[in-house]
């Protein structure tokens, strides 16, 4: 089975350290969940990016939806040649800017 190299941009490795920071204040178990919850979500990328939803007009250019309590998190990635997933954003569904 192929298996993709998963990588994070700058802004994506912020975007996680702010969606963890914001749990922590509120909830230790429940920051602990959601990491696991990415996580899992995330491991997918490496053995089929393609079967996420198409982001745009562009084909390589994929969300993936990660569930978690009634809502959950999208992962803006990108596919990048026939080795690479690209994460480029990761966002709580309830953000005014989680497109």
């Amino acid at each position: 089975m192929k298996r993709y190299r998963v990588r994070f941009t700058p802004d994506a490795e912020d975007d996680l350290l702010q969606l963890f920071d914001f749990l922590l204040e509120k909830d230790l178990d429940a920051a602990a969940r959601a990491r696991e919850a990415i996580l899992a979500g995330i491991e997918l990328l490496a053995f089929s990016p393609f079967s996420c939803r198409k982001a745009a007009d562009h084909p390589l250019l994929r969300e993936l939806l990660i569930p978690y309590g009634s809502a959950g998190y999208v992962v803006l990635f990108e596919i990048e040649g026939p080795a690479t997933v690209t994460i480029l954003a990761v966002r709580h569904q309830r953000e005014d800017d989680y497109h």
